[in-house]
């Protein structure tokens, strides 16, 4: 008899479900703050998100030279400690075709110098800084905080990092006055 029930109604939960899946589909949730969805929230903070994330890796791109001194700065790396430093720090992945032609530059530079590591099972090229690139690391150190500095005098002293408000160019400018 139970049997006999469902199959008679069986009809009415297949159209009751068919219009759950119209109401889901018009995306009829809203926020009770204003009229969007969520899903229309959810899209706006996945794109502002990636817009984020891109600017981070062109940024990334951009320093990569630097980036890679400074880990250098603290000490002598291969290049496969490198690649995994900067995807651990990061969040970046930069590849071998992009990391060892970029350690070659600065070696023919002079920033960085090579020494083979007989050492181990598997010789392994380490790199470490030179005076040259401890120089270069101190200018741009120099030049980075000027570039702060004049953004703070046009009024770009307010950083939002991690949707948290920071003045962190004016105390950096307060702390030098000081």
């Amino acid at each position: 008899m139970l049997s006999y029930v469902l199959i008679m109604h069986k009809p009415l939960y297949r159209r009751f479900e068919i219009e759950i899946a119209r109401y889901v589909e018009k995306r009829h949730i809203v926020y009770a703050y204003n009229t969007q969805t969520v899903e229309q929230k959810d899209r706006r903070s996945q794109k502002m998100e990636q817009k984020l994330r891109d600017v981070e890796v062109k940024l990334m791109r951009g320093l990569l030279d630097l980036v890679i001194l400074q880990f250098l700065r603290a000490h002598p790396m291969h290049g496969y400690q490198i690649i995994t430093k900067i995807r651990k720090n990061f969040g970046v992945y930069f590849g071998p075709s992009t990391i060892y032609p970029l350690l070659n530059i600065l070696e023919e530079k002079g920033f960085i110098k090579s020494q083979w590591d007989l050492s181990n099972e598997r010789p392994r090229k380490v790199y470490d800084l030179t005076r040259e690139g401890e120089d270069l690391l101190c200018y741009t150190e120099t030049s980075l905080n000027h570039i702060c500095r004049k953004l703070a005098t046009i009024g770009l002293d307010k950083i939002v990092i991690n949707g948290v408000l920071s003045n962190s160019l004016t105390t950096m400018k307060t702390s030098e006055k000081r």
